[in-house]
């Protein structure tokens, strides 16, 4: 029997494929709940579905993804517009030709705006790239420092130039009026929440599910092998020390009618302690309700009783980080999965993509500790 240890999309795609090739699979999940951080569930007052742990939205380029999600759900489409509060005023984000027009006071056209923009960046010169560089690089000092720098080190606790430059790749910037916070071409909400469609995935005969119920490593003489999504310094018992991760505390509100107008707005000064308010009713426009709920979104260093969300990307990862990592490559029995298994930011499409290769490479047997053997692709992400 082969144990898989949390219930979130990485732990439930590879329950579900190895259980289909006739493995014999117990999933383990601490909470009273499966999904993980994607736990949605609907508010029996309001009928609103709340993302519990913070919005998702799903969103990606790989068509097999799309595919296979949908195999487990009915996708509605949503296209995510966000709105920033800065300088005393409203914007859209992403940044794009209607945001730069609006921050300058100018008319610009695509052309005009993109050498504006040009003639205030700053070439990049330090060896390790960090965040503050990266951003200023690409959209100059004001509208970093009206958008990203105070948002972002509140998000992260720390300065923005001890943060890794790569996080700010996800955030396109466009010299048109496109105001589609995602780029990518399939992009939706399901329709009954995230925690149906994980339930959709853990349903099979070969799958027994335990939920309420923590890793012990006493377990691992019972299971021919592990699949382990919890914190990789965790598993070791913090040997090391701890890794730093970042935690979030909702502050929940219920009210008449209709708060913000839209689905997410970021605060992106340092006037609020909260870095975005999420109205959930937004996110699924094909209902209609009367009342709304919304959350203040705070973020906070990860304490030992707290919920890890976000591995901290530094420019430069602390000494422990690849010790840990030697500790995994070593550990044939345990294969580290998701976010915290593996110490890296993923979004919902890359987790499952993962979650298939690693089920299918146990299967062929080539590699039992995928991700930890790739050193290039996690060294800096």
């Amino acid at each position: 029997m082969i144990l898989v240890v949390g219930a979130g999309f990485s732990g439930a795609v590879i329950a579900r494929e190895l259980a289909e090739k006739g493995y014999q699979i117990r999933v383990i999940e601490s909470r009273e709940h499966v999904a993980g951080n994607c736990y949605t569930k609907k508010d029996p007052e309001t009928k609103i579905m709340e993302h519990i742990y913070g919005p998702h939205i799903f969103h990606t380029d790989d068509i097999e993804i799309w595919k296979y999600l949908n195999k487990f759900t009915e996708m509605m489409p949503y296209i995510h517009q966000v709105k920033a509060t800065a300088d005393n005023r409203i914007f859209s984000l992403p940044i794009n030709l209607h945001t730069i027009n609006q921050f300058f006071n100018k008319t610009m056209g695509p052309i005009e705006a993109k050498c504006f923009i040009e003639n205030k960046t700053q070439p990049i010169k330090n060896s390790f790239v960090d965040f503050e560089s990266k951003a200023i690089s690409l959209i100059g000092v004001d509208l970093y420092k009206c958008f990203f720098k105070h948002y972002t080190e509140k998000q992260w606790g720390i300065s923005a130039n001890q943060i890794n430059g790569k996080i700010i790749n996800r955030l396109p910037l466009r010299y048109n009026y496109d105001d589609n916070y995602y780029s990518h071409k399939y992009q939706g909400i399901p329709k009954y929440g995230y925690t149906a469609i994980v339930d959709n995935i853990l349903k099979h005969e070969n799958i027994d599910i335990r939920l309420g119920v923590d890793f012990d490593h006493n377990m691992k003489d019972d299971f021919s092998h592990i699949f382990y999504s919890g914190t990789l310094d965790g598993y070791y018992n913090y040997e090391y020390g701890r890794l730093p991760y970042r935690t979030l505390k909702f502050n929940r509100f219920v009210a008449k009618g209709d708060f913000q107008g839209c689905a997410v707005m970021n605060y992106c000064d340092k006037l609020k302690p909260f870095t975005r308010i999420t109205e959930f009713k937004y996110f699924t426009p094909w209902e209609t309700f009367e009342n709304t709920i919304y959350i203040e979104e705070c973020s906070k260093d990860c304490g030992a009783n707290d919920i890890p969300y976000y591995p901290i990307s530094l420019v430069k990862n602390p000494p422990i980080l690849s010790k840990y990592k030697t500790l995994a490559l070593n550990d044939i029995k345990t294969t580290f999965i998701g976010r915290l298994g593996t110490y890296r930011y993923l979004d919902m499409d890359v987790t499952i993509r993962e979650s298939l290769n690693i089920a299918n490479e146990f299967v062929n047997k080539t590699s039992n500790t995928y991700f930890f053997k790739k050193e290039a692709v996690i060294q800096n992400d």
